[in-house]
């Protein structure tokens, strides 16, 4: 495990800058290839925490790349259920007996394209927590909703709703990552300023919801088309604890960059 240098970064809390591989690469060999890179570019001046998101069949070869590099490796799903006749699911009990121990719950493209509503996600997120388990809870509006005006009320929702049931102890394995749907992939971002604005009222829904403690010690990420280019003033934001980084994780160079940025 890398001991990183305190000193360099001026945040109270850790900060996480982790990468979602989704449905790539396309081989156990460029999974390994690509875990190593990352891995071997993460050292003790890194300013963060740094997690892969890998696909359930890249998962051990993905560890094993990595090593004792202290990048952690995390799971895309995991079914709220330990076991039975769900055909092509993966439980959390699964990839836990590789050793790994966080896992993506609710990213956008699980609620739009497979139907998890905030009812699958929540049970998703009370099955990890109550296993020890990390979970990282992705909440964030559509393009609509944004034009409307109505992100934080979205992401109130979602946080009430997700996070139901859950204890202020387990806060502690929760990440929460906002991430705006129409961001996604598509190029656009979503202005720094913007995704502070909804940063902080999602810690004051926190606060509501736990406590000011709580709310303050919670990591909160920005995802949607995060790149080397715009990083930067993404972690400039007072309430933005790291970043959810979907293609520009799949590029070791573009990703090392994500992960040692500069403030």
């Amino acid at each position: 495990m890398v001991a990183r240098d305190e000193s360099l970064r001026p945040w109270d809390d850790d900060v996480w800058e982790a990468g979602n591989w989704k449905m790539n690469p396309q081989s156990v060999s460029e999974a390994s290839t690509l875990g190593a890179a990352i891995a071997s570019s993460f050292s003790a001046s890194t300013p963060a925490e740094v997690a892969i998101f890998a696909p359930a069949p890249f998962l051990a070869s993905t560890l094993a790349a990595v090593g004792s590099s202290g990048v952690q490796v995390g799971a895309e799903c995991c079914y709220h259920k330990a076991k039975g006749a769900f055909t092509g699911q993966v439980s959390a009990e699964m990839v836990q007996s590789l050793g790994v121990h966080w896992a993506l719950v609710g990213h956008s493209e699980r609620r739009v394209l497979f139907g998890d509503d905030d009812a699958a996600v929540n049970e998703q997120v009370l099955n990890l927590v109550g296993k020890g388990m990390g979970a990282l809870l992705c909440i964030g509006e559509s393009q609509a909703q944004y034009e409307k005006g109505e992100a934080e009320k979205v992401c109130t929702q979602q946080l009430n709703k997700g996070l139901a049931g859950v204890t202020e102890e387990q806060m502690k394995n929760v990440v929460i990552a906002y991430e705006p749907v129409w961001a996604i992939g598509t190029g656009l971002t979503c202005d720094p300023a913007t995704a502070q604005k909804v940063h902080a009222s999602c810690r004051s829904v926190l606060a509501s919801m736990f406590s000011q403690g709580v709310a303050d010690d919670v990591r909160i990420q920005y995802g949607g088309s995060v790149t080397p280019d715009t990083i930067d003033e993404i972690m400039a934001q007072p309430d933005i604890d790291g970043a959810l980084v979907g293609g520009a994780s799949l590029v070791a160079e573009k990703f090392e960059r994500i992960m040692n940025f500069k403030v």
